[in-house]
């Protein structure tokens, strides 16, 4: 009967473990556990940090959804933002939730105006490699400022793993792959306004979230982050 007791308490103990860490796609999945990144302007002075969460995972058929919370935070410390994703890995592609690469300040714009959102999601294969395209991704938003109807479009294309290369950032040293892509932003609110961009993304194997991103105009640095913490 003690035996019987034992094992039935370890079944319990591994089923609860296995609940709330899990692996996909080569990265440990746990609730609670979370990442910060630092933002820094061209000039390299700080521009505030995002802290996110991962708040629940579950399991949907043969893939494994989960939950990220998102805050932002300025330069002062202050919470200016905070917002909820969702993201999903399906065997060996990691897919994220493309409205988590919009920034801040279009985030907090966004939340006056209704926006209900469209997306193909950004996906990152479990295992990288030098030469491999990657797919493309995009967001589509309406909304509305008032009676101004509001339309917001961006497009990830010529995704491309272009290098690996060793890394240092404060939340460590990782073997990272150089992810090259074009992003396409229009937004109108009357007037349309239309951004073209580069980025450049590094990504390691284990890690959900990208270690560095750079933002280029023009061939012109204008903003990066740095992974600062892992938790």
């Amino acid at each position: 009967m003690k035996k019987n007791l034992i094992w039935c308490i370890l079944f319990i103990c591994i089923s609860a473990l296995y609940a709330r860490a899990q692996e996909c796609a080569g990265v440990i999945l746990k609730e609670g556990s979370g990442f910060e990144a630092s933002n820094f302007d061209s000039k390299g002075k700080p521009a505030g940090k995002f802290i996110y969460k991962l708040a629940k995972i579950m399991k949907e058929g043969s893939s494994t959804v989960f939950t990220v919370d998102m805050e932002f935070f300025n330069t002062k410390g202050k919470s200016e933002l905070k917002n909820s994703y969702k993201m999903k890995c399906d065997g060996n592609v990691l897919q994220m939730d493309v409205r988590s690469l919009i920034n801040h300040e279009q985030l907090k714009t966004f939340q006056s105006m209704e926006m209900e959102f469209t997306y193909d999601n950004i996906e990152f294969p479990g295992e990288l490699s030098v030469g491999e395209k990657l797919k493309d991704a995009s967001v589509e938003g309406t909304g509305k400022s008032g009676p101004v109807p509001v339309t917001f479009n961006l497009m990830i294309n010529n995704r491309n793993v272009t290098a690996q290369e060793k890394l240092n950032v404060p939340a460590g040293t990782f073997n990272a792959y150089k992810i090259t892509s074009d992003m396409n932003m229009e937004m109108a609110m009357g007037i349309p306004v239309k951004i073209a961009m580069q980025s450049i993304s590094y990504r390691a194997p284990g890690v959900i979230w990208d270690i560095k991103t750079e933002n280029y105009r023009k061939g012109k640095l204008i903003s990066y982050s740095e992974l600062s913490r892992i938790y």
